[in-house]
């Protein structure tokens, strides 16, 4: 079921008022309500892989008691190994094998051995990069005394299948989300009505802008060699804005409607294209996968604590990782590498946390040098983009070879953009306005309802004319 169809539009009141006002005064009916609801909203795309939700959810569950209860070192280590082991083994059985087994082929093919591997039909699981590291992260808190197990498998449950964020994040902490469900949630106007707004705005910045982003993007990126340099250039520019209002757009309705059930979950987007360098960019972007990276992965390699070539060799498996994370294709990790090479001099200077507060804060517009790091770091981002949206890596230096292509002078195809600029221009100056805030219909402080209502009115309609049936999310894939 996706955020962005009718069907959940109609889901999502009827699952409202059922737990508002038939299971409200009982905690235990409305976390059973709602665990109920998320395998609802998980089956409706495929049932058979509410098994392996189940299963990954109960393998988790049990090997959290046995860590905590477990008073040897070796065993403890055991069961972390187990939970680790299969859950990984999973992860990349759907979404590695036919990557693994192809790569191995074409090497032994480029030294002269033949070596003929069928690849499977696989289906990915939807999500299963998301639940795995709900799971992992309660196993890796509990091993290292963070935490406390769960001894009720509903409540657990829910953490990890909670339906807002289940298949596409944020990437939600145990110590974070579980407080949550467990104890008793009382029905709040002014936190329901802000869940509102920001589902608002997320359903605005897909539909309006990352659909209508994606058109363009999707035409000039199937082939590249046909269009001129200005042409490619735009269908970049128009990808980064497609994923941003498709990715961000999906969090901040994932966050919206937590809120809707008394729920706070992790901010996963803090308007990163106005990043002033590399670093601040992925403090904004994607939060909750890169904090998990940083806690489960970069501190236990030894983080920054013996030294700088360790701090850099993490720096830069984190950002391998973190490509190779987003699918089986030698663009991500190529992508993921690139960024961890944009990183480093930043690390290596001591610059890498130089930029922490808000840009051009208690100011209308940003400084000329503020303007330029801004756009620079956006152009940066936007050749990331470029690799991480090719098919392949040949027709990523396609990509790039076109745009170096004296034809850059001329007109970009016009079809469609002079309509997506403006949405774009619309979406950026609304969040520049509005970045000091979580997100931007924070408006509740107007003092004029007629005004806030016309701007809700206005988005809802403009959202209601641009809509179109089976629009996927972009992170459904990873």
């Amino acid at each position: 079921m996706l955020f962005n169809s009718p069907g959940f539009a109609a889901f999502l009141p009827v699952v409202f008022v059922l737990y508002w006002f038939i299971a409200r005064k009982s905690l235990q009916y409305q976390n059973i309500l709602l665990l109920a609801s998320s395998y609802f909203f998980y089956g409706c795309w495929d049932w058979r892989f509410m098994f392996l939700l189940m299963f990954s959810t109960g393998l988790d569950f049990y090997t959290g008691l046995k860590i905590h209860h477990s008073e040897s070192s070796s065993v403890r280590k055991g069961w972390l190994i187990t939970s680790v082991v299969i859950n990984i083994g999973f992860l990349a059985y759907f979404k590695y094998y036919n990557f693994f087994f192809s790569s191995f082929s074409e090497l032994l093919q480029s030294v002269g051995l033949s070596f003929n591997i069928q690849t499977l039909n696989i289906i990915l699981p939807i999500g299963i990069s998301f639940y795995t590291f709900h799971g992992l992260s309660y196993v890796f808190d509990i091993y290292n005394h963070k935490i406390k197990p769960s001894t009720n498998l509903t409540n657990y449950s829910l953490f990890v299948s909670f339906f807002p964020l289940l298949v596409a994040g944020p990437i939600e902490r145990a110590n974070h989300l579980l407080p949550q469900i467990e104890k008793p949630r009382r029905f709040e106007y002014s936190r329901a009505v802000d869940g509102l707004r920001q589902m608002l705005w997320g359903f605005f910045k897909k539909i309006v802008v990352a659909d209508s982003c994606a058109e363009y993007a999707n035409l000039v990126f199937s082939d590249p060699e046909n269009y001129s340099a200005s042409t490619l250039i735009v269908g970049a520019i128009c990808f980064a804005f497609q994923i941003y209002g498709d990715f961000s757009g999906y969090s901040d309705i994932a966050l919206g409607t937590a809120r809707l059930f008394g729920f706070e979950l992790l901010r996963n987007f803090a308007f990163p294209y106005f990043s002033r360098d590399i670093a601040e960019f992925w403090r904004r972007w994607h939060i909750s996968l890169s904090s998990w990276f940083k806690d489960y992965l970069y501190f236990p390699l030894g983080g920054s604590r013996r030294g700088k070539l360790q701090s850099i060799r993490n720096t830069l498996v984190i950002f391998l990782i973190s490509g190779f994370w987003h699918g089986a294709n030698w663009t991500y990790i190529i992508w993921g590498i690139y960024h961890g090479l944009l990183f480093l001099p930043l690390l290596v200077f001591d610059k890498n946390r130089k930029h922490t507060n808000i840009v051009a804060e208690g100011k209308l517009l940003p400084s000329p040098l503020e303007l330029f790091q801004i756009l620079t770091t956006f152009v940066l981002v936007v050749i990331g983009w470029i690799i991480f949206r090719a098919p392949d890596l040949s027709t990523a230096i396609l990509y790039f070879k076109g745009i170096l292509d004296p034809s850059v002078l001329s007109l970009p195809l016009h079809d469609g953009y002079h309509t997506m600029f403006p949405k774009m221009l619309f979406m950026i100056l609304v969040e520049w306005f509005q970045r000091h805030q979580l997100h931007p219909m924070t408006i509740d402080k107007s003092p004029k309802i007629a005004f806030r209502w016309a701007i809700y009115v206005v988005l809802l309609m403009v959202c209601i004319a641009n809509f179109k049936q089976n629009q996927e999310f972009i992170y459904f894939q990873f």
